[in-house]
């Protein structure tokens, strides 16, 4: 079969997870490098066909698009190991691109676009991978009950008058356990250990659902405090029903630590495959999306926050003002993933 440009929706499930591993599916294989690059993404995101149409008409290089959830896509280039046709792999969270580094994904890229354009704490310190859009994960709270004076730090929301108010998502999620990967860089073991178990004292519920479900929950105020990714809230501004859309105005956008090291921040990164068949292309696809042009795209159409400067923002994502972003490097948050479970684990977060 061959890989088109959206040619296969591949989600996480036991048997989709078992297909994308077995499964011999490969795109025309040139004897050297052509117009086409084939991009593996658990990006989700129809928008994103824009991006890659406009990379088409600017250089002729086709993209193949292979999507999926990371997880069963990281599985597939495993499984295909030196025959597979992926020229990058694409995916969000820092932690899901350090997996795929240790599964040896990842060619090491020399290019100084990339290094030139993307701040070093958004990409990997050997250009294994590079951050092309930024995520900011905030404190949303009920703007009728909390008077976001009164906020501060991440480590703020263990405070005991905080009790039965904080709402987020399980500790299975990667977003959740990047953000306490980030604590345990900045503040060490323990004391993150200190922290988080502060912080289930505090939660309104037991964690459930997605970000989306823990802001509904604030502006309904079975909790007052949500932890979030800012661009889940500016969705609520397309909704058709009048209750939920006006979500977007009962929760407020609170960026914290802004007095010391700043707001976490995660990305969505890609990298080359170490096997890619269009390596020259692979690298200048990733060179593309680190322009002005492809960077307000990414920001505008997901209303995510651009890697470089100059880009523009959605206009709800800059109605929530600006914001200083933790300089750590985001891949600290792999390095400490497996710490970060066992802690989560350890104070009962669920």
């Amino acid at each position: 079969m061959k890989l088109s440009r959206r040619s296969l929706m591949i989600r996480g499930t036991a048997a989709t997870a078992a297909f994308a591993a077995t499964q011999v599916f490969r795109p025309r294989r040139a004897s050297a490098q052509t117009g086409e690059v084939n991009l593996y993404s658990s990006r989700h995101y129809n928008t994103d066909d824009e991006l890659y149409e406009t990379f088409t008409n600017l250089t002729g290089i086709r993209v193949n698009l292979l999507e999926g959830e990371a997880d069963v896509l990281l599985e597939r280039l495993k499984s295909e190991g030196a025959n597979s046709p992926a020229d990058v792999f694409m995916t969000v969270d820092a932690g899901m691109l350090w997996r795929a580094e240790q599964a040896g994904v990842f060619a090491p890229i020399s290019s100084t676009t990339l290094t030139n354009r993307i701040p070093e704490h958004l990409r990997h310190p050997d250009g294994k991978w590079f951050g092309f859009s930024k995520r900011a994960r905030v404190i949303m709270y009920n703007k009728a009950a909390v008077d976001p004076a009164d906020l501060s730090t991440y480590e703020d929301l263990a405070d005991p008058r905080w009790r039965g108010q904080i709402l987020t998502r399980s500790s299975s999620h990667i977003y959740n356990q990047s953000l306490v990967a980030s604590l345990i860089e900045t503040n060490g073991l323990q004391a993150t250990e200190d922290w988080a178990a502060a912080l289930v004292s505090n939660f309104a519920r037991k964690p459930e659902g997605n970000d989306r479900a823990q802001i509904e929950a604030a502006a309904a105020g079975l909790g007052n405090l949500a932890i979030a990714n800012t661009y889940y809230l500016p969705r609520y501004l397309e909704e058709e029903t009048p209750a939920k859309k006006a979500v977007f105005d009962q929760v407020g956008v609170f960026f914290p630590n802004q007095d010391g090291r700043g707001t976490h921040v995660n990305i969505s990164g890609a990298g080359v495959v170490a096997t890619a068949p269009h390596a020259n292309a692979a690298q200048q696809f990733l060179e593309y999306l680190a322009d002005t042009e492809a960077q307000t795209f990414f920001a505008k159409a997901n209303n995510e926050y651009p890697v470089v400067s100059g880009a523009e923002l959605a206009p709800a994502v800059a109605g929530f003002g600006t914001f200083k972003d933790d300089s750590t490097n985001v891949s600290t948050y792999g390095i400490n993933q497996a710490a970060a479970v066992q802690l989560m684990d350890r104070v009962g977060w669920a």
